[in-house]
């Protein structure tokens, strides 16, 4: 019995020995271990060129390295799993340790400067489940071993400069839910083993260079609710499979060179769809009736394509937040069509923002429906079809209106004063219409107004006081118009661009036009503004566009107009002004045309910047040019030696001139004088009269020989032979 107890204890003995051993070693595995992840982090840090916030203070050895900023670690095994340092303006390379950390789950290092390469090492992280490196600077490509990280679900590179293809690897990665390479610069084609990522719902890859078609293979995505490819260089056709992907909520395929119709059953196959974006591609047919069972539809973008027919009846999509068809070849192109009766099929929808239709053939009359948009309309652009009819006064209703935009129609009649209503209001453009009367008085409520553009319609009357003492304003064009009486100051400095071309508008360009410093284009070409160019222009020194052209200016071109040293187009012609042209204009260095012609300017023409480039500068009808470039073929300049030996000769012939008639009116007193006194010592005679009157030619010929230069008194040191 006591034998038994003993084998018991030695036994029991044993196994504590043993288990204190085992405790031991992984006491030491565990220390090593732990020991490599802080070595790693230490070596991480090391590289680190830039930390501005000091984000990485902590990390040093009087602290636990779970504890230090930006670190998790796992309660069970004191690994780290997660390591977070997203937006703390860190600059530098990522160091090959990371490959270290082998129990790491998370990497977030977004929103930093990191750079140049992702590290190879990455790829050894086998428990990695999330990978953030967006909005970096890593440029070279992306690893192809990171298919290494068999679990990882969440891939974002975005907003960096990587280069090459996207790694065909990258399809064995089944767990993969969320991938997004947008905004690099990564080219050929889309590998087609995206298709086996089973598991994915967002692809996001636009903004880079990928080319070729978009595979047939992603239409096995079941699960994608994110198709994003949008600027690219992507051709082909969108095959079928891809529009039954009825999980769909985005497409967005724009900007790329892409063909072919659009399914007619589209609405049908894609359910779920919130938003559709294919403009800037060669899509063509016409738009499926269909789409009004997508009722999700949030986004609609259209644009420049070449989509034909009818636009359907869009009421079903109550919404829609945007919908833009802009420049394609939608309606019939008829002025008397009723293309535009869809319109009101989008009074349905109640949050409504941004509605464009500009650049197709969209004909007929705008219908008063459109004042029944939505309260939160903020875009109308409706430029650039034939519109016809008034502009409906209901447009006054939509008071969130931002933009307002109907250039190039056929509209006419006066613009409706209700427009004033729109105190939201800050692009407001109709030119290129037939509008008649005057500008509306209620456009002065539009104090939030940016720009204004009313050119080439038939207004007259004069410009509105109130027009010009927008403070906000930047932008006005009431050119080609029928505008009378003179240019009202003082006008709002912030002016950008200003446009009073082709009017009747009279008078002189005031002194005040200087305070306009900003503006950066002045045309009040084609009016019957005269006097001269008020010296204070030279203050709107960033002037690049200035046309003054067939108007009745006079004077010299002012020495401050060497002040616009950014000018980039000058014209002047078809006025009176004279004097030499100053040489400062050829010292305009971004000065690409010049147009003088038509004037009275004179002198030497000068050879310096725009005056070398005869295609690029105009002078001809100034008859007394002369100089310049062969190819302006005028005449040679005189030298100065002539021009004053001219101008002696020429004191000289006139000196010469005087004291000849003054020689001749003191013969011809003398004379007189000579005859008076023979007359009193001769009886009276009948015929003195007539003696007298021989005496005032024939006598007088004879005594001067012909009036010759040698008789006439003064004429000796100035006469001809001097």
């Amino acid at each position: 019995m006591a034998h038994s107890r003993l084998v018991c204890a030695r036994l029991l003995c044993s196994r504590l020995l043993l288990a204190a051993l085992l405790l031991s070693s992984f006491a030491v595995l565990v220390s090593a271990t732990n020991d490599t992840d802080r070595l790693g982090l230490l070596a991480f840090k090391a590289e680190i060129a830039s930390d501005p916030f000091g984000s990485l203070n902590s990390w040093n050895d009087s602290t636990d390295f779970c504890r230090w900023y930006g670190v998790t670690c796992s309660r069970r095994h004191h690994r780290v799993t997660v390591l977070d340092l997203n937006s703390q303006g860190l600059s530098g390379p990522i160091s090959s340790n990371i490959g270290n950390l082998s129990f790491l789950r998370e990497l977030w290092l977004q929103n930093n400067s990191f750079g140049p390469e992702i590290p190879s090492q990455i790829g050894r992280l086998r428990r990695l489940q999330l990978l953030d490196l967006s909005n970096n600077s890593l440029t070279g490509e992306i690893p192809r071993n990171i298919s290494g990280c068999s679990i990882l679900v969440i891939l974002t590179l975005q907003f960096n400069q990587l280069v090459g293809g996207i790694p065909v690897e990258l399809g064995s990665l089944s767990t993969l839910q969320w991938v997004s390479f947008s905004a690099n610069q990564l080219t050929g084609g889309i590998p087609s083993s995206i298709g086996n990522l089973s598991s994915l719902e967002l692809f996001y890859c636009s903004e880079n260079g990928l080319s070729g078609i978009i595979p047939e293979s992603l239409g096995r995505l079941t699960k994608l609710r994110v198709l994003a490819l949008g600027i690219n260089r992507l051709s082909g056709t969108i095959l079928p499979s891809i529009f039954n992907l009825s999980s769909l909520n985005v497409i967005n395929v724009g900007m790329n060179q892409i063909r072919g119709n659009l399914p007619q059953d589209i609405g049908f196959t894609l359910p779920n769809l919130q938003s559709f974006a294919i403009a800037y591609n060669q899509f063509s047919g016409t738009i499926p009736v269909s789409i009004s069972n997508a009722t999700n539809l949030r986004m609609l973008q259209l644009q420049r394509n070449e989509l034909s027919g009818k636009v359907p009846s869009l009421a079903n999509l109550r919404n829609l937040l945007k919908v833009l068809l802009n420049f394609n070849y939608l309606g019939s192109g008829g002025s008397d069509a009723d293309d535009l009766s869809f319109l009101c099929s989008l009074t349905n929808a109640a949050n409504l923002t941004e509605l464009g239709i500009a650049g197709n053939r969209l004909g007929g009359r705008l219908p008063v429906c459109i004042g029944n948009f939505s309260a939160t309309l903020t875009t109308l652009g409706v430029a650039l079809n034939p519109i016809v009819g008034e502009i409906p006064r209901e447009i006054g209703n939509l008071l969130s209106l931002q933009l307002l935009i109907m250039d190039f129609n056929l509209l006419s009649g006066p613009i409706p004063s209700d427009l004033g209503n729109l105190s939201n209001l800050e692009v407001l453009t109709l030119p290129g219409n037939n509008l008649s009367g005057v500008i509306p008085s209620s456009l002065q409520n539009l104090q939030r107004l940016i720009v204004l553009s009313l050119g080439g319609n038939k207004l007259e009357g004069t410009i509105p006081s109130y027009l010009v003492k927008h403070r906000s304003l930047t932008q006005l064009d009431l050119s080609s118009n029928n505008l009378s009486g003179p240019i009202l100051f003082p006008m709002a400095g912030s002016l950008l661009y200003l446009d009073l071309s082709r009017n009747h508008l009279s008078g002189v360009l005031p002194m005040e036009i200087g305070n306009l410093k900003h503006l950066d284009r002045l045309d009040v070409s084609g009016n019957v503004l005269d006097g001269e160019i008020p010296s204070s222009l030279g203050n709107c020194d960033e002037l690049t566009v200035l046309r003054m052209q067939d108007n009745l200016f006079h004077g010299p071109i002012p020495q401050s107009i060497s002040s616009l040293r950014n000018l980039e187009e000058l014209d002047l012609s078809n006025n009176s002004f004279y004097g030499e042209i100053p040489y400062f204009l050829g010292a305009f260095q971004y000065l690409k045309m010049l147009n003088l012609s038509y004037n009275h300017l004179e002198g030497p023409l000068p050879t310096g910047g725009v005056f070398r480039n005869v295609s690029a500068t105009f002078v001809t009808e100034n008859e007394k040019l002369c100089g310049g470039m062969p190819e302006f073929k005028l005449p040679e300049c005189a030298s100065r030696n002539s021009k004053s030996r001219a101008r002696v000769h020429k004191l000289k012939l006139t000196i010469a001139v005087v004291f000849g008639l003054l020689g001749i009116t003191l013969v011809v007193t003398f004379l007189c004088l000579c005859w008076l006194k023979q007359k009193r010592n001769e009886p009276h005679s009948s015929l003195l009269d007539d003696s007298l009157l021989n005496l005032s030619y024939g006598t007088l010929l004879k005594a001067t020989d012909g009036f010759s230069a040698t008789n006439l008194i003064g004429a000796g040191s100035f006469g001809e032979g001097a």
